[in-house]
């Protein structure tokens, strides 16, 4: 029977007027793995921080078992900016430590793509102070997954995190034992990881079984009872009515409700989109050219990103874009809407090489990485109503612009809500509906899923499946690519964009492979994986031997059989006389290492150790490198 690990005791919390909790009762026992979702606003994140203990409840209790092993990444991290991103994912463990760690391998691999941080100036050596919020957000969640955990709690994990990362992360939380609660707006990762749902609304948590996908079947299901009910109590009330007015007659048979699986839910609904019908009405709209490349190069600084690329996206297409972190993604569409502010007259200063053409009717909105800023003092919908009154979705499809408001979450009170009063999120909201009443027959969307609630995403899909035009979209996203585009397009780093025919399923092999092939030189520059080296206690001739067989039999027969005896004997002499050596050294560090362990708070007695420890870390790769030369002599 699974252990209980934590307990909420009809817990409430009130912020202001308003109840974000109200006597919710849950648990999370060993192997649970539980995703949080709901609306910005909800109290998704203050339900996890109150089960973390991080702040009181305002009713009920919160108990955690004894003992808990409890590990939280909230989206404020608290690491040093004067530590090292040694000392904090790390701490004090010795360099063959952590490297005979295969959990820390697989860590630091997963979060930086290599155990030197490649994309650190000085690897792990990197003071934390000047880094950004998203590579400081990777060091915590490294910390933290180093670490041994009964309940680990994530406060959006998938932040900062590229397709790679996300992939990994996810792989990596199934295999773990830990038992989950995790607040995400990543749908792909939800269904990855999760096996029960917490929905968060108005004051009370939902639960359900399963991952998103269950989730979104059984929430619908649900919601057509509720209406079915409703609709059967309206029912029962207009027939007391009639009742009253004219009588007792006899009563009609009660209609029958028949409960139906979830998956019926969707019979008889239209696909998403319809592409051939939007892909007319986009040629209708933007004629048959909209951007052309014709062997272009992109440079940024003295980076090049793209190398001689000839490529088009047409009327109606629908790309999504991926890529390693840095590989152009980003430069790529900034290329592209400098070339439509001018027309195709002026080139971007981006494009170093070849040409970029715009057609004439391309009418471009591209949302950025950047939140807009606008007057603080502007109501919400006035700054809708500043770009337009109404919007043509096409196929005679009309809304006001107080209507898109509440598409997008902000219901009629809201939209009276002062712009400076808006949180992060409802900004976000509110830039992409500013973009889409401009009503532009070509969309740029640069990572648009940040700081949106599922429910939001959902409603933005909504009014993209049916909008007929060009769209490109960057994102870490893999649920909301996959929903909103046809097509996947890779810049994988070496200058070139393929296109990917199984989409970011190939993408991800393709830089699995990249890795793999990488690796082989990463390990001959460390000095090889199958050194003596990689043994941290012990002799080093069974690890050894593959290298010194390998040796032997790569060397000419005849080369062997020339080498004088006497020379031969004295080789295998020193290499047994080495052997021996660092089977000392071996025993030496250990007991250093126990020393170590004992004296934990006498900073000065573990500095001696550590010089001791590094000393013998020296002794160690000279006499190595000795053995390695002799097994290739021999």
């Amino acid at each position: 029977m699974a252990v209980n690990l934590v307990n909420l005791e009809a817990v409430g919390k009130v912020y202001g007027t308003r109840a974000l909790l109200d006597g919710v009762s849950l648990g999370v026992s060993e192997g649970d793995r539980i995703g949080v979702v709901g609306r910005n606003g909800d109290g998704k994140t203050t339900l996890i921080r109150l089960l973390s203990k991080l702040e009181p409840a305002d009713d009920g209790r919160v108990t955690h078992s004894g003992g808990l092993r409890l590990g939280v990444l909230t989206q404020h991290d608290s690491l040093d900016p004067a530590a090292t991103v040694r000392h904090e994912v790390v701490g004090d463990m010795a360099d063959h430590e952590w490297a005979g760690d295969a959990r820390i391998r697989d860590v630091l691999t997963g979060l930086f793509g290599g155990l030197g941080l490649p994309g650190f100036p000085q690897g792990l050596d990197t003071v934390i102070g000047p880094l950004s919020g998203g590579e400081r957000r990777r060091i915590a969640l490294a910390q933290l997954l180093i670490a041994e955990q009964d309940l680990i709690v994530l406060d959006e994990p998938t932040n900062h995190l590229d397709v790679e990362g996300i992939a990994w992360l996810a792989a990596h939380l199934r295999a773990r034992r830990s038992a989950l609660v995790c607040v995400t707006h990543d749908r792909w990762f939800l269904d990855q990881v999760c096996t029960r749902m917490w929905d968060v609304q108005r004051g009370a948590v939902h639960e359900y079984e399963g991952g998103y996908s269950d989730y979104v079947f059984a929430r619908a299901e649900r919601e057509r009872i509720a209406a079915q009910e409703e609709a059967k109590r309206k029912n029962l009330m207009r027939k007391e009515l009639a009742w009253l007015r004219r009588g007792a007659p006899a009563r009609t048979s009660k209609p029958r409700f028949r409960i139906e699986a979830a998956n019926a839910l969707i019979d008889g609904e239209p696909p998403p989109r319809d592409e051939a019908e939007l892909m007319r009405f986009a040629d209708s709209r933007l004629g048959k050219t909209v951007f052309d490349l014709e062997d272009v190069t992109v440079q940024a600084g003295p980076k090049v990103l793209l190398k001689h690329q000839t490529w088009q996206l047409g009327p109606g297409d629908r790309i999504g874009l991926v890529g390693v972190n840095g590989s152009g993604k980003t430069s790529l569409l900034k290329s592209l809407a400098d070339a439509a502010r001018t027309g195709g007259e002026h080139q971007s200063e981006l494009v170093t090489g070849g040409r970029v053409k715009v057609g004439k009717t391309v009418k471009l909105a591209y949302l950025s990485q950047e939140v807009a800023e606008l007057d603080p003092k502007l109501r919400v919908l006035e700054a809708v109503e500043q770009i337009r009154s109404r919007v043509d979705l096409g196929k005679g499809r009309e809304m006001t612009a107080s209507q898109l408001c509440e598409r997008f979450g902000f219901v009629k009170e809201k939209q009276w809500t002062p712009v400076g009063d808006l949180s992060g999120g409802e900004r976000r909201r509110l830039q992409i509906l500013r973009l889409l009443m401009g009503e532009p027959n070509v969309l740029f969307l640069d990572e648009p899923t940040n700081d949106l609630d599922i429910e939001t995403l959902t409603q933005l899909e909504d009014l993209l499946d049916g909008w007929a035009g060009s769209l490109v979209v960057i994102s870490h996203d893999r649920f909301f690519v996959e929903r909103t585009t046809d097509r996947v397009y890779a810049l994988l780093g070496d200058g070139a964009l393929r296109m990917l025919p199984r989409g970011i399923d190939e993408y991800l092999e393709r830089r699995a492979r990249q890795r793999e092939s990488a690796q082989p030189n990463a390990n001959a520059r460390a000095g090889g994986g199958g050194s003596p080296r990689s043994s941290s206690a012990g002799s080093p001739s069974s690890a050894a031997a593959p290298a010194s067989a390998a040796a032997s039999s790569a060397a000419p027969q005849g080369q062997q059989a020339r080498k004088p005896a006497a020379v031969a004997r004295a080789g295998q002499k020193e290499m047994q006389r080495i052997e021996r050596q660092l089977d000392r050294i071996g025993e030496k560090q250990s007991q250093l290492h126990e020393a170590l362990a004992e004296h934990a708070t006498d900073f000065e007695r573990v500095a001696g150790l550590d010089a001791e420890l590094r000393e013998l870390d020296s002794q160690r790769e000279d006499l190595e490198t000795r053995w390695l030369e002799l097994a290739e002599d021999g």
